[in-house]
């Protein structure tokens, strides 16, 4: 992949970190310090707060709000709820990241109601949490993807037009489509999948890319390429833990067009 100096003054990152956007994540307490540390690594600001009484006031400061249910509970899907259409109201980008959806009957029928009461602009998922919802036979255990013998890509098409929002199918090649356009995105590195919350922190960014002005669909195809090689420049180290502590510094680079 070409690393040269125009590509990376270019990315959808660098144009995140001049914009520096506020995004509110109501996120997962697994991944909350790496989905913060990510946000920041490429100049935007994160802020955690899930407190249903304030949550409404403070999404209509954010330039973009992040739903996760990773770890949901009793507590947080009201902050969401309320949350998601405050942000409704004023026109502030939605993501949802329907972490594990089909694992329980709980997560499916909250994800429902979610997706019934609010209007997303994004729906970032891997593929078992797609078919999940689209309600399609698949594979999966818990939080993986699993596996499955449905087109992924008419799938995605399919729930785009259904709900109205771009979806974005993400591993180890990514699918973005808003019903009509559609883009796929290679390269990247398998150890992705093995540090906890580079999904969820993927969310975190698209969020702030959606809060850029103009055409959501090619920020969010940049948001994407930017990530796949972020990957693969960690990917020059051998151990896990200096792979995710390079996804980190790869983040800041690219944002930066520094050099590599």
């Amino acid at each position: 992949m070409d690393f040269s100096k125009e590509v990376r003054e270019k990315s959808s990152l660098a144009h995140i970190r001049q914009a520096s956007p506020l995004v509110h994540c109501i996120t997962n307490y697994v991944v909350s310090n790496v989905t913060a540390n990510g946000l920041l690594a490429i100049g935007a600001s994160p802020v955690m707060a899930d407190e249903l009484e304030e949550v409404q006031e403070m999404v209509s400061i954010a330039g973009g709000l992040l739903l996760n249910i990773g770890t949901l509970n009793a507590r947080t899907t009201d902050s969401m709820l309320a949350a998601g259409k405050q942000a409704n109201r004023l026109g502030i980008p939605v993501v949802l990241d329907p972490v594990g959806v089909g694992a329980t009957s709980y997560r499916q029928r909250f994800v429902q109601r979610l997706l019934s009461e609010i209007n997303f602009d994004l729906l970032r998922c891997n593929r078992g949490e797609l078919a999940a919802i689209a309600g399609v036979a698949w594979q999966s255990r818990g939080v993986d993807s699993g596996e499955g013998s449905q087109d992924i890509k008419e799938i995605a098409k399919q729930v785009a037009k259904q709900y109205r929002c771009l979806v974005a199918v993400t591993g180890d090649w990514d699918y973005v489509t808003d019903g009509e356009r559609e883009a796929m995105i290679t390269g990247g590195d398998i150890r992705m999948t093995a540090v906890t919350g580079m999904g969820c922190l993927l969310s975190a960014i698209c969020a702030a890319a959606l809060s850029l002005p103009g055409d959501r669909f090619k920020h969010l195809q940049g948001v994407l390429q930017d990530y796949k090689l972020a990957a693969e420049i960690a990917g020059a180290q051998p151990k896990i833990g200096s792979f995710q502590v390079e996804i980190m510094n790869a983040l800041e680079q690219l944002s930066a067009g520094e050099r590599l």
